[in-house]
């Protein structure tokens, strides 16, 4: 019989007691999953991070020289902004793939995808160059570089997550955080030591040019890993059950709605924190502070490697204690802790500004961060697990963090360089997290969707 969840329909079950997972339970599978989804997030948030750093650094300069400067930084910030608008529409391309056809080809189309955008970008001239062509091209790059993320990110949860036993779903689900965070770490150190080595009149003569130019040979090595681990167990016996179903994105929306508004509530919070850390601190301390932009950079580079301890961390604690209690101490943590980030970066000490970013990043957005792969997919049964996630994920990024570096940077304007409206922003946006989290199921101990549930 098909059991009802409390706030939806075709839950993950609560059927047999915890550490008897509905996929290839832990072992060597989990173990070559984790290997291959996290490798494979490591290059591509490499190549999409990349562009959130330059956009806050280099783009304005670049692409934008005809505007004020100030309003050149907006038109930048919008550009990021539009990537994020197309992530919606690439998690239902990629969840319909993943749903029908199975989760690897995703992964695959999605690598190859961010890797020759990125490369594109690299070789784009300039508006000293070609004029209003190259921010056109520059927008148009980023809307296929969104398309390939929109599918990636949930793509690679539900991957990791289905190949894991129930009691370890939170811990391996963590390290693609951690390959986030790992892309992250390369991105923002690639930059900080570009800046380190070479001048600011070099950088913006070509040599902001050399990070992106690195992506093919990079996602060449995420290709190889990621085509040597077979599809989840929990997935080939639901697909031998539903083969050829065509109404996966139908059955979603009419009969998993609660679970998809509840995904994309837990993802808002997390994905504001997320990129109001790395990218518009960078862009607060680098612009509106003065300092060297390095420092900024440096902070967020040192996080980044502190996240492949704190994620699975927190993706543990998530496993023992529950996955709403990390979360809530993410959520509410976060929009507290933005006064005394603020106060702490304030101070221009270099040392300050990193504690404040470490902070925020690896106490408070780790814990919601790492046990979400989790949480999001045992919200969902396998048939509509690759488009529930995907769209879960990618919703809340634009409504997160998305528009958040344009919305911040808008507010800081608004408030004459003083951040207390980004702060009452983000404390709305929390609050929004926080009852999503309070009314989600707790899934810690649930098995995924078995076969004979699914529904035909």
């Amino acid at each position: 019989m098909r059991r009802r969840g409390a706030f939806g329909r075709g839950m993950a079950s609560a059927g047999p007691p915890a550490g008897v997972s509905g996929g290839s339970v832990g072992g060597v599978y989990a173990r070559r999953a984790a290997v291959a989804s996290m490798v494979g997030a490591v290059f591509e948030w490499y190549d999409f991070y990349l562009y959130g750093i330059a956009t806050a650094l280099v783009f304005n300069k670049v692409f934008f020289t005809a505007l004020d400067p100030a309003v050149g930084q907006l038109a930048a910030f919008a550009t990021y902004a539009v990537g994020f608008v197309a992530r919606p529409l690439g998690a239902v391309f990629a969840g319909q793939i993943a749903d029908r056809h199975g989760r690897r080809r995703v992964l695959i189309l999605s690598l190859v995808v961010m890797g020759v955008v990125t490369t594109l970008v690299g070789v784009l001239p300039t508006y000293r160059q070609v004029g209003v062509a190259a921010p056109a091209a520059l927008v148009f790059l980023r809307l296929v570089q969104g398309l390939a993320a929109g599918g990636e990110q949930g793509g690679a949860a539900v991957f990791m997550v289905e190949h894991s036993g129930a009691r370890q779903r939170g811990m391996w689900g963590s390290l693609a955080t951690s390959g986030a965070g790992l892309g992250l770490l390369l991105a923002s150190g690639a930059f900080f030591l570009l800046q380190h080595f070479v001048s600011t009149a070099q950088i913006m003569g070509g040599a902001w040019r050399i990070p992106f130019l690195v992506s093919p040979v990079l996602i060449v090595v995420g290709l190889v890993i990621r085509a040597k681990v077979p599809e989840p167990e929990v997935f080939e016996r639901t697909h031998r059950v539903t083969r050829g179903r065509p109404r996966v994105l139908a059955d979603l929306l009419c009969n998993h709605r609660r679970q998809l508004v509840l995904g994309i509530g837990l993802r808002i919070s997390q994905t504001t924190a997320s990129y109001f850390y790395t990218v518009f601190s960078v862009y607060y301390v680098g612009v509106v502070l003065g300092k060297t932009s390095s420092v900024g950079s440096a902070s967020v580079a040192v996080s980044s490697a502190l996240s492949l301890f704190s994620a699975p961390l927190w993706g543990v604690v998530s496993d023992r204690t529950g996955r709403r209690r990390s979360y809530l101490f993410g959520a509410v943590g976060s929009a507290l802790f933005l006064v005394p980030f603020f106060l702490l970066v304030d101070t221009r000490s270099p040392v300050l500004i990193g504690v404040g970013v470490v902070c925020g990043l690896n106490v408070f957005h780790d814990a919601m961060s790492a046990p979400q792969p989790a949480w999001l997919s045992e919200l969902f049964p396998t048939v509509v697990r690759g488009s529930g996630v995907g769209m879960s994920y990618q919703i809340g990024a634009v409504l997160g963090g998305g528009i958040l570096p344009l919305v911040a940077a808008f507010l800081l304007m608004a408030g004459s360089g003083r951040p207390w409206l980004i702060v009452a922003y983000f404390g709305a946006l929390s609050v929004l997290t926080v009852t999503a989290a309070c009314l989600a199921p707790e899934t810690g101990a649930r098995t995924l969707e078995p076969l004979e549930q699914a529904r035909v």
